[in-house]
Protein backbone atom coordinates (compact mmCIF):
# COMPACT_ATOMS: atom_id res chain seq x y z
CA UNK A 1 0.00 0.00 0.00
CA UNK A 2 0.92 3.68 -0.10
CA UNK A 3 4.01 4.32 1.99
CA UNK A 4 4.71 0.67 2.69
CA UNK A 5 8.16 -0.65 1.79
CA UNK A 6 8.33 -3.86 -0.22
CA UNK A 7 9.46 -7.01 1.58
CA UNK A 8 13.23 -7.23 1.97
CA UNK A 9 13.38 -10.59 0.17
CA UNK A 10 11.52 -9.09 -2.80
CA UNK A 11 13.97 -6.18 -2.97
CA UNK A 12 16.96 -8.53 -2.91
CA UNK A 13 15.39 -10.72 -5.60
CA UNK A 14 14.73 -7.68 -7.80
CA UNK A 15 18.34 -6.48 -7.48
CA UNK A 16 19.66 -9.96 -8.26
CA UNK A 17 17.39 -10.22 -11.29
CA UNK A 18 18.56 -6.83 -12.57
CA UNK A 19 22.22 -7.87 -12.59
CA UNK A 20 21.73 -11.52 -13.55
CA UNK A 21 22.59 -12.31 -17.19
CA UNK A 22 19.40 -13.03 -19.05
CA UNK A 23 18.85 -16.64 -20.00
CA UNK A 24 18.10 -18.09 -23.39
CA UNK A 25 14.38 -17.41 -22.95
CA UNK A 26 14.93 -13.65 -23.17
CA UNK A 27 12.44 -12.29 -25.68
CA UNK A 28 10.10 -15.25 -25.17
CA UNK A 29 6.73 -15.03 -23.44
CA UNK A 30 5.33 -17.61 -21.04
CA UNK A 31 1.96 -18.10 -19.36
CA UNK A 32 1.51 -20.19 -16.21
CA UNK A 33 -1.68 -20.95 -14.27
CA UNK A 34 -1.57 -21.92 -10.63
CA UNK A 35 -3.64 -22.66 -7.55
CA UNK A 36 -7.29 -23.71 -7.22
CA UNK A 37 -10.39 -21.94 -8.42
CA UNK A 38 -13.26 -20.93 -6.13
CA UNK A 39 -16.71 -21.44 -7.58
CA UNK A 40 -19.43 -19.45 -5.81
CA UNK A 41 -22.41 -21.20 -4.22
CA UNK A 42 -23.81 -18.01 -2.74
CA UNK A 43 -22.31 -14.69 -1.68
CA UNK A 44 -20.30 -16.28 1.17
CA UNK A 45 -19.76 -19.93 0.22
CA UNK A 46 -17.82 -21.59 -2.58
CA UNK A 47 -16.60 -24.94 -3.90
CA UNK A 48 -12.84 -25.47 -4.06
CA UNK A 49 -10.02 -28.00 -3.78
CA UNK A 50 -6.81 -28.41 -1.78
CA UNK A 51 -4.35 -27.08 -4.36
CA UNK A 52 -1.75 -24.81 -2.72
CA UNK A 53 -0.33 -23.24 -5.88
CA UNK A 54 3.23 -24.17 -4.85
CA UNK A 55 4.03 -26.02 -8.07
CA UNK A 56 2.59 -23.47 -10.47
CA UNK A 57 4.22 -20.53 -8.69
CA UNK A 58 7.58 -22.33 -8.71
CA UNK A 59 7.29 -22.95 -12.46
CA UNK A 60 6.53 -19.29 -13.14
CA UNK A 61 9.55 -18.23 -11.07
CA UNK A 62 11.83 -20.74 -12.85
CA UNK A 63 10.77 -19.51 -16.29
CA UNK A 64 11.32 -15.90 -15.26
CA UNK A 65 14.83 -16.75 -14.06
CA UNK A 66 15.56 -18.11 -17.54
CA UNK A 67 14.65 -14.74 -18.99
CA UNK A 68 11.06 -15.35 -20.11
CA UNK A 69 8.52 -12.55 -19.89
CA UNK A 70 6.20 -14.53 -17.62
CA UNK A 71 2.57 -14.00 -16.68
CA UNK A 72 1.14 -16.01 -13.78
CA UNK A 73 -2.64 -16.35 -13.60
CA UNK A 74 -3.35 -17.51 -10.07
CA UNK A 75 -6.43 -18.66 -8.29
CA UNK A 76 -6.78 -17.94 -4.55
CA UNK A 77 -3.57 -19.01 -2.82
CA UNK A 78 -1.34 -17.97 0.07
CA UNK A 79 1.81 -18.26 -2.03
CA UNK A 80 3.87 -15.05 -2.40
CA UNK A 81 4.14 -13.50 -5.84
CA UNK A 82 7.26 -14.82 -7.64
CA UNK A 83 9.87 -12.11 -8.28
CA UNK A 84 9.95 -10.76 -11.81
CA UNK A 85 6.59 -12.27 -12.74
CA UNK A 86 3.41 -10.41 -13.72
CA UNK A 87 0.67 -11.85 -11.50
CA UNK A 88 -3.02 -11.78 -12.37
CA UNK A 89 -5.31 -12.91 -9.55
CA UNK A 90 -8.64 -14.56 -10.30
CA UNK A 91 -11.29 -16.49 -8.41
CA UNK A 92 -13.24 -18.67 -10.81
CA UNK A 93 -12.52 -20.83 -13.84
CA UNK A 94 -14.38 -18.40 -16.10
CA UNK A 95 -12.16 -15.55 -14.86
CA UNK A 96 -9.04 -17.70 -15.30
CA UNK A 97 -9.86 -18.45 -18.93
CA UNK A 98 -10.49 -14.76 -19.62
CA UNK A 99 -7.15 -13.82 -18.04
CA UNK A 100 -5.31 -16.51 -20.03
CA UNK A 101 -6.82 -15.35 -23.30
CA UNK A 102 -5.92 -11.75 -22.43
CA UNK A 103 -2.27 -12.82 -21.86
CA UNK A 104 -1.93 -14.27 -25.36
CA UNK A 105 0.09 -14.50 -27.51
CA UNK A 106 2.75 -16.47 -25.66
CA UNK A 107 5.40 -18.97 -26.73
CA UNK A 108 4.67 -21.46 -23.95
CA UNK A 109 1.68 -22.06 -21.69
CA UNK A 110 1.97 -24.23 -18.57
CA UNK A 111 -1.49 -24.89 -17.18
CA UNK A 112 -0.73 -26.14 -13.68
CA UNK A 113 -3.83 -24.78 -11.92
CA UNK A 114 -6.32 -27.21 -10.39
CA UNK A 115 -9.37 -25.78 -12.14
CA UNK A 116 -12.77 -26.91 -10.89
CA UNK A 117 -14.59 -29.04 -13.44
CA UNK A 118 -18.01 -27.66 -12.45
CA UNK A 119 -19.58 -24.53 -11.04
CA UNK A 120 -23.01 -23.73 -9.63
CA UNK A 121 -25.23 -22.69 -12.51
CA UNK A 122 -26.96 -19.86 -10.62
CA UNK A 123 -25.13 -18.76 -7.46
CA UNK A 124 -27.47 -17.22 -4.91
CA UNK A 125 -27.13 -13.51 -4.17
CA UNK A 126 -26.85 -13.31 -0.41
CA UNK A 127 -26.45 -16.20 2.03
CA UNK A 128 -28.52 -19.36 1.76
CA UNK A 129 -30.21 -19.67 5.14
CA UNK A 130 -30.11 -23.06 6.82
CA UNK A 131 -33.61 -22.76 8.29
CA UNK A 132 -35.08 -22.13 4.86
CA UNK A 133 -33.77 -25.44 3.49
CA UNK A 134 -33.77 -28.03 6.31
CA UNK A 135 -32.96 -30.83 3.86
CA UNK A 136 -30.06 -28.87 2.38
CA UNK A 137 -30.06 -26.83 -0.82
CA UNK A 138 -30.11 -28.49 -4.21
CA UNK A 139 -27.18 -27.30 -6.27
CA UNK A 140 -27.50 -27.43 -10.04
CA UNK A 141 -24.01 -27.70 -11.53
CA UNK A 142 -22.81 -26.73 -14.99
CA UNK A 143 -19.50 -27.57 -16.63
CA UNK A 144 -16.71 -25.03 -16.44
CA UNK A 145 -14.80 -23.93 -19.54
CA UNK A 146 -11.92 -26.22 -20.44
CA UNK A 147 -8.91 -23.91 -20.33
CA UNK A 148 -6.38 -26.51 -21.47
CA UNK A 149 -8.45 -27.52 -24.49
CA UNK A 150 -9.23 -23.89 -25.33
CA UNK A 151 -5.55 -22.91 -25.48
CA UNK A 152 -4.50 -26.15 -27.17
CA UNK A 153 -7.01 -25.68 -29.95
CA UNK A 154 -6.94 -21.90 -30.22
CA UNK A 155 -6.94 -20.91 -33.85
CA UNK A 156 -4.21 -18.48 -34.77
CA UNK A 157 -3.19 -17.75 -31.17
CA UNK A 158 -2.10 -21.20 -30.01
CA UNK A 159 1.15 -21.14 -28.04
CA UNK A 160 4.04 -22.97 -29.64
CA UNK A 161 4.14 -25.26 -26.60
CA UNK A 162 1.11 -26.11 -24.45
CA UNK A 163 1.68 -28.14 -21.28
CA UNK A 164 -1.15 -29.50 -19.18
CA UNK A 165 -1.22 -31.12 -15.76
CA UNK A 166 -3.13 -34.26 -14.79
CA UNK A 167 -3.76 -34.73 -11.08
CA UNK A 168 -4.97 -38.30 -10.69
CA UNK A 169 -5.75 -40.72 -7.86
CA UNK A 170 -5.63 -43.96 -9.88
CA UNK A 171 -4.27 -45.21 -13.23
CA UNK A 172 -2.17 -42.06 -13.25
CA UNK A 173 -0.20 -42.54 -16.47
CA UNK A 174 -3.05 -44.14 -18.42
CA UNK A 175 -5.46 -41.34 -17.55
CA UNK A 176 -2.86 -38.68 -18.32
CA UNK A 177 -2.03 -40.17 -21.73
CA UNK A 178 -5.73 -40.18 -22.60
CA UNK A 179 -6.09 -36.60 -21.36
CA UNK A 180 -3.21 -35.35 -23.52
CA UNK A 181 -4.82 -36.83 -26.61
CA UNK A 182 -8.27 -35.58 -25.69
CA UNK A 183 -7.21 -32.02 -24.91
CA UNK A 184 -4.73 -31.62 -27.77
CA UNK A 185 -1.83 -30.32 -25.68
CA UNK A 186 1.82 -31.05 -26.50
CA UNK A 187 3.04 -32.30 -23.12
CA UNK A 188 1.28 -33.32 -19.94
CA UNK A 189 2.66 -33.60 -16.42
CA UNK A 190 0.94 -36.30 -14.38
CA UNK A 191 1.05 -36.91 -10.65
CA UNK A 192 -0.72 -38.97 -8.02
CA UNK A 193 -2.60 -36.67 -5.64
CA UNK A 194 -4.30 -39.33 -3.54
CA UNK A 195 -4.26 -38.52 0.17
CA UNK A 196 -1.51 -41.02 1.00
CA UNK A 197 1.05 -39.24 -1.21
CA UNK A 198 0.87 -35.89 0.58
CA UNK A 199 1.57 -34.17 -2.74
CA UNK A 200 -1.53 -31.95 -2.82
CA UNK A 201 -0.49 -29.00 -0.68
CA UNK A 202 2.92 -30.52 0.16
CA UNK A 203 6.43 -29.38 -0.73
CA UNK A 204 7.49 -32.43 -2.79
CA UNK A 205 6.19 -33.97 -5.98
CA UNK A 206 6.54 -37.14 -8.06
CA UNK A 207 5.70 -36.47 -11.68
CA UNK A 208 5.57 -38.24 -15.01
CA UNK A 209 6.28 -36.11 -18.09
CA UNK A 210 4.35 -37.40 -21.10
CA UNK A 211 5.47 -36.30 -24.55
CA UNK A 212 3.73 -38.16 -27.35
CA UNK A 213 4.10 -41.86 -26.60
CA UNK A 214 7.10 -41.32 -24.32
CA UNK A 215 6.70 -41.31 -20.54
CA UNK A 216 9.47 -39.99 -18.29
CA UNK A 217 9.01 -40.88 -14.62
CA UNK A 218 10.96 -38.44 -12.48
CA UNK A 219 12.11 -39.34 -8.97
CA UNK A 220 10.63 -37.68 -5.91
CA UNK A 221 11.96 -34.15 -5.58
CA UNK A 222 10.91 -30.76 -4.27
CA UNK A 223 8.38 -28.79 -6.25
CA UNK A 224 11.10 -26.19 -6.76
CA UNK A 225 13.33 -28.83 -8.37
CA UNK A 226 10.46 -30.07 -10.54
CA UNK A 227 9.93 -26.49 -11.69
CA UNK A 228 13.60 -25.98 -12.54
CA UNK A 229 13.76 -29.24 -14.50
CA UNK A 230 10.54 -28.53 -16.39
CA UNK A 231 11.64 -24.96 -17.18
CA UNK A 232 14.91 -26.31 -18.58
CA UNK A 233 13.00 -28.72 -20.82
CA UNK A 234 10.79 -25.87 -22.01
CA UNK A 235 13.86 -23.75 -22.75
CA UNK A 236 15.42 -26.53 -24.81
CA UNK A 237 12.17 -27.13 -26.66
CA UNK A 238 11.81 -23.47 -27.63
CA UNK A 239 15.44 -22.60 -28.33
CA UNK A 240 17.24 -25.91 -28.85
CA UNK A 241 19.70 -27.60 -26.48
CA UNK A 242 22.79 -25.59 -25.42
Amino acid sequence: GMGRMAEADDIVAAVEAFFRPKGRLKGRRALVTSGPTHEAIDSVRYMANHSSGKQGHAIAAALARLGADTTLVSGPTEQPDPPGVAVVRVESAVEMLEACEHALPVDAAVLAAAVADWRVADPVVGKIKKKATPAGPTLILTENPDILAALSNGRGRRPQLVIGFAAETSSVIENAVAKRTRKGCDWIVANDVSAATGILGGDDNIVHLIIGSDVESWPKMSKQAVAEQLATRIRDRLTGPP
